[in-house]
């Protein structure tokens, strides 16, 4: 007889969930205590900015002209029609591909994307690339598929794609390469040469191993950017699936919206599409909100307003400098990777705890030494947060 009647590796995972989310609990927590402008929480990306206009319009439209058994119905497991035509309308429009809206799968934001199409083109006992620093969540979404997740690091100088190092680590058993850009959490962006050096090293690995190898391009911060291009990867490497929220562009991360792209150009694209579909039905993902499904029918060209942002950065990228802390200048997203003042990024993060700034240790992104602070917080927050990193850096002093 089963003694225990649970799951023990979900029990881990619930046990210890995202590091990211434990500071954020945290941070709720203090602000309680002391107040919330004597807390300083860096940790989670939830973006500071208001949606768009026309999106409250278009939600207000919505309520008040459609019936109500409609608006908050099911729709196909897929979304909408007219929502994935919207997608995919916005995808050749903007980047010149032929996409086809039987190729786009609505999804409940870019997480289930990436867990549906893991589980889509993977096997158990296959491999899957990741590039660290990197998502935390990538792991667990890999190993749950069966698969082992392989880190590779990035060039430490510039944080782009060490084309050699992904040579050694693809073979046989790798079915897929992970790769985000404007990456969280370094904020660095792949330039378009360093995606045409990983395409062709990906092209020469599928004939040298007769089987196709995925891209899995995650990109929910593509619109966040301070003046650097973002190489739409579709564009160039065949077998590529992209994974896309709206959580960032049009600041809805709690509405849970996104999409999953099949490039038109696999020549298998119906089948990999369809294995999308089954991985969504088999996984429970579908038919996501369908509320917001019917917002981006209009919305989805709504341009994004990095102003904020962009003047956040520089808050606190010249408060940092005055400080002495080192850091990467970040190209896109809304995160700053900082130097950790000792080895042990955790208990540098731990210390930055004790007064009440709150910080992401690098541990969990996979690369030991750094820590990450957002920055999509308020001004104030920021101007604010001066006297936590100076107590900090005299810590160390």
């Amino acid at each position: 007889m089963r003694g225990n009647m649970i799951n023990e590796r979900m029990h881990g995972l619930g046990s210890q969930p995202n590091p990211i989310r434990v500071q954020y609990a945290y941070g709720l927590q203090r602000k309680a205590e002391i107040g919330e402008e004597n807390v300083f929480d860096m940790s989670i990306g939830n973006p500071s900015i208001p949606a768009p206009v026309a999106v409250r319009e278009r939600i207000e439209q919505l309520l008040r002209d459609e019936p109500p058994e409609v608006l908050h119905g099911y729709t196909m497991a897929a979304g909408l029609m007219s929502a994935r035509q919207a997608v995919a309308d916005n995808l050749c429009e903007r980047f010149g591909i032929q996409a086809t809206a039987a190729n786009v799968y609505l999804t409940a934001g870019a997480t289930a994307a990436l867990y549906i199409t893991t589980a889509a083109i993977t096997h158990p006992g296959d491999e899957v690339i990741v590039n660290a620093p990197y998502f935390t969540e990538y792991k667990v979404m890999i190993e749950s598929a069966g698969c082992t997740c392989v880190e590779v690091p990035m060039r430490p100088d510039d944080f782009q794609l060490d084309i050699d190092a992904l040579d050694g680590a693809i073979n046989p058993k790798t079915a897929a390469v992970v790769i985000n850009s404007p990456n969280n959490p370094v904020g660095c962006i792949y330039t378009q040469q360093n995606i045409e050096e990983l395409a062709a090293l990906l092209t020469r690995k599928e004939e040298e191993y007769d089987h196709p190898i995925y891209l899995i391009s995650d990109e929910p911060y593509r619109e966040i950017t301070y003046g650097r291009e973002v190489p739409f990867t579709a564009n160039f490497y065949r077998d590529t699936i992209v994974c896309y929220s709206w959580a960032k562009s049009l600041s809805l991360p709690g509405e849970r919206i996104g999409y999953i792209y099949v490039s038109d150009n696999i020549p298998n694209a119906a089948d990999v599409s369809a294995a999308v579909g089954g991985a969504g039905r088999a996984l429970g993902f579908i038919c996501a909100p369908v509320l917001f499904q019917r917002v981006i029918e209009t919305c989805i060209g709504e341009p994004t307003n990095v102003d904020a942002y962009a003047e956040n950065r520089a808050l606190l990228t010249s408060m940092l400098d005055e400080i002495g802390f080192e850091y990467i200048q970040p190209d896109g997203a809304f995160y700053l990777w900082v130097k950790a003042l000792e080895d042990s990024s955790q208990a540098f993060c731990d210390a930055a705890r004790s007064h009440d700034l709150l910080l992401v240790s690098s541990d969990c992104f996979g690369a030991p030494g750094w820590a990450r602070a957002s920055y999509c917080v308020s001004a104030e927050c920021i101007k604010n947060s001066r006297k936590a990193w100076e107590a900090l850096k005299a810590d160390y002093a």
